[in-house]
């Protein structure tokens, strides 16, 4: 499946494993000298793949790593995005090897091996693809387009500097495509190309009773509990049917047509019982008249992502909290409005809390949902890509997730984007023992040129 030699291969894992041993954590403030440490070593790594320059940008945050080479004014010019920042490890414990000390393991999904680190698939292992495929393409005298790199270190706090560095740098980001490995494919023997993304809106609520914490002896029953309170609001966002009950929340969504919906269906070849077998669920559940494969990728939705209030510790401590909160994503589908859909939030929340307790909703961040067009030729291109490397076209595919900033580049930047992305479900980004198989890795670096052969010429 890869052209690489051994050498070439070992190589690239073994600095893989440099990136991934660099615990660059965005969301705590503990891990800003590493964020800076990370980004010099990316910035060190995209000169040694073949870059003719490279430079960190500072921002209000965590910096932007940004490389190019610029071989012919006349060729296409594409831009990869990545991000080199990752999620918290924690819960630590139910690591089956420290997050940042990555190692190669065999498992049943991955019989030919896998990385086990954070970071591993979302999205170091993804970005080093890229780097490693530009480095390959000059290295055989292949490179036939013009290259440049913005990695940023905030996407996975809500890219809030990004827009800044849009504005500010729009000529130098200047391309014709925009490609991104941050998604992934259903497997290797079943390939998909992510086609749309769904957007986001998240909030978070936090529910004020009493003015400190209370013995729940002598005042229970008196007053109202904010847990309680909280609790009541979070269960009734969500029907007996599944249907998010936000007062408008569906004007705008627009409904695919039953006969389309068994087309994708049928060409997908979803599993549901591994995708339950793989969760360790006896079923699955959401809207009513939705299929698993459509819930999560083409309906909207409403998470709660975190919940706290009151004691939580080992122990009893018999109290009335004064406060609970809880964190709560929504995902959109195309032509919902992120922003339009916080405020429908907000004031449904507003209206429906009780006059006992005081309740405050605020934005956290999000973004428009994205769909690459099939009349692009950087779609062409990677359907054509795909099918070199895997010897079958590739099933169009909407997915689940979101990356809010694709939506953004389009609108600041005029750019298209196309979404490769070689990660499968059971990799566990965002939890613990995130993973990406070898195999993945390898044909991700040569798809990754052949998309470039397709879009040079």
């Amino acid at each position: 499946m890869s052209t690489l030699s051994e050498i070439e291969k070992n190589n690239y894992i073994n600095q893989l494993f440099e990136f991934l041993s660099l615990p660059s954590i965005s969301a705590d403030s503990r891990y800003n000298e590493i964020m800076q440490k990370t980004a010099e070593w990316l910035s060190d790594q995209l000169k040694k793949s073949g870059c003719d320059s490279s430079k960190i940008y500072s921002t209000n945050g965590h910096p932007i790593v940004y490389g190019e080479k610029l071989i012919d004014k006349s060729y296409p010019t594409i831009l990869v995005y990545g991000h080199y920042d990752v999620q918290p490890p924690d819960p630590i414990d139910l690591w089956t090897n420290p997050p940042f000390e990555p190692l190669v393991k065999k498992t049943e999904i991955h019989p030919n091996g896998a990385i086990f680190a954070r970071g591993a698939c979302d999205d170091k292992g993804q970005v080093f693809m890229h780097l490693k495929a530009f480095e390959q393409l000059i290295k055989n005298n292949k490179l036939n387009c013009n290259v440049k790199f913005m990695i940023e270190g905030e996407e996975e706090v809500g890219s809030e500097n990004l827009e800044t560095f849009l504005k500010d740098n729009i000529d130098k980001l200047s391309a014709d495509v925009i490609l991104i490995s941050d998604t992934g494919l259903s497997s290797l023997k079943n390939p998909t190309l992510t086609v749309g993304l769904r957007g986001l809106s998240y909030m978070e609520l936090k529910v004020t009773g009493p003015n400190r914490d209370l013995h729940s002896g002598t005042y229970g029953g008196t007053l109202a509990n904010p847990i309680n309170i909280l609790s009541d609001i979070i269960s009734s966002l969500i029907d007996s049917n599944g249907k998010i009950t936000i007062p408008g929340f569906y004007d705008d969504v627009v409904e695919i047509d039953k006969s389309s919906r068994d087309i994708i269906e049928e060409k997908s070849k979803f599993d549901e019982e591994k995708f339950k077998e793989s969760l360790g669920l006896g079923e699955t559940k959401g809207e009513d008249g939705y299929t698993t494969l459509e819930r999560k990728s083409i309906r909207p939705t409403l998470d709660v992502n975190g919940i706290w209030g009151g004691y939580i510790g080992e122990g009893s401590k018999t109290v009335i909290p004064s406060q609970a909160s809880a964190k709560i994503s929504m995902r959109l589908v195309p032509n919902q409005d992120w922003e339009k859909v916080s405020t429908l939030f907000t004031e449904h929340i507003n209206n429906i809390a009780p006059k006992s307790v005081k309740v405050e909703v605020s934005t956290h961040h999000g973004g428009n949902p994205y769909v690459t067009p099939e009349n692009f030729k950087g779609y062409v291109s990677a359907i054509n890509a795909y099918k070199d490397s895997f010897g079958k076209d590739p099933i169009p595919q909407k997915d689940g997730g979101s990356i809010p900033i694709v939506p953004m580049f389009e609108s600041i930047l005029g750019i298209k984007t196309v979404l490769m992305g070689f990660g499968l479900d059971s990799d566990a980004i965002h939890s613990p023992n995130e993973n990406f198989g070898l195999d993945n890795f390898f044909i991700g670096i040569e798809t990754i040129q052949n998309f470039y052969k397709h879009f040079g010429n």
